[in-house]
């Protein structure tokens, strides 16, 4: 069960429970992040629709997320709503659990092989890659691209960056996203041919020297039209890097006197 720092949750905060009784004034849970620490979901806070029962709407067992309305720190007494949570947000929670609880077994695995529990394996490694990229599952995609050097940057100890590292890259598939647009280059000139090869070179060009985690075909469809395909792990990394290409292009084009036009294509 994923852990958290912090003993208790914050007001507003999205928190995935487990129901464990039922009651017709109200229902208790155990925040699943947070140890089992018992929650009250008041039967005012279940639904924004009208109900005929709070049994129609939560059974024990159930797993549901929920936003914090109430802590009291003194007492650790903490209470909930399930009607405040909208689809987006119950979705997005689901997934965040769900790559938090793979990211953890990774870490227990990782654990056992040096003879450590899971506490200390968050105390020496989980902690700190969370506070460097926002959660356990971004460091370990992070390291499943950028290899040691991601882990290191954190401080993770070194007895751990290659066991790591080994299960990492046998658990963590790190998916490339694409973008691109179709390039329009014409010239009169009697060595138009030329200038527009070297249009679209400077094009390829300065896209690649802006990441190295970009790979970028060129092509022609059809004279004057060339399709320009950009792929990476992120669409920050690509965006940026198509603005500098076509940035250079179009500069490159003006000098050579080269009519020059990009169209987006839909993601």
């Amino acid at each position: 069960m994923p852990m958290r720092k912090k003993e208790l949750p914050d007001v507003g905060e999205l928190v995935v429970a487990t129901v464990r009784e039922v009651y017709d004034y109200g229902a208790y849970l155990n925040l699943d992040e947070y140890g089992g620490l018992e929650a009250y979901l008041p039967w005012s806070e279940v639904a924004s629709r009208w109900v005929r029962s709070i049994h129609d709407v939560v059974k024990p067992g159930q797993k549901i997320v929920v936003k914090v309305i109430r802590v009291n720190r003194r007492n650790r007494q903490v209470d909930v709503s399930l009607k405040r949570v909208n689809d987006n947000e119950r979705r997005r929670k689901m997934m965040e659990w769900k790559r938090a609880q793979k990211a953890e077994k990774i870490l227990e695995i990782v654990a056992q092989k040096l003879g450590k529990s899971l506490d200390q394996a968050y105390e020496e490694v989980g902690w700190r890659l969370e506070e460097a990229y926002g959660e356990l599952m971004a460091a370990f995609e992070e390291a499943a691209i950028r290899g040691e050097e991601a882990l290191r940057k954190a401080g993770v100890p070194e007895e751990w960056i290659q066991p790591l590292l080994e299960e990492i890259r046998r658990h963590v598939e790190v998916k490339r996203v694409r973008i691109g647009g179709v390039i329009t280059a014409r010239s009169l000139a009697g060595d138009g041919v030329e200038r527009i090869k070297k249009v679209l070179l400077a094009v390829k060009n300065a896209i690649m020297k802006s990441s190295g985690d970009i790979s970028v075909r060129l092509y022609t469809i059809g004279t004057p039209r060339y399709r320009l395909e950009l792929e990476a792990y992120d669409y920050k990394t690509l965006e940026k890097a198509l603005e500098k290409g076509l940035e250079t292009g179009r500069a490159e084009a003006e000098k050579l006197g080269v009519s020059f036009d990009f169209t987006r294509e839909r993601r």
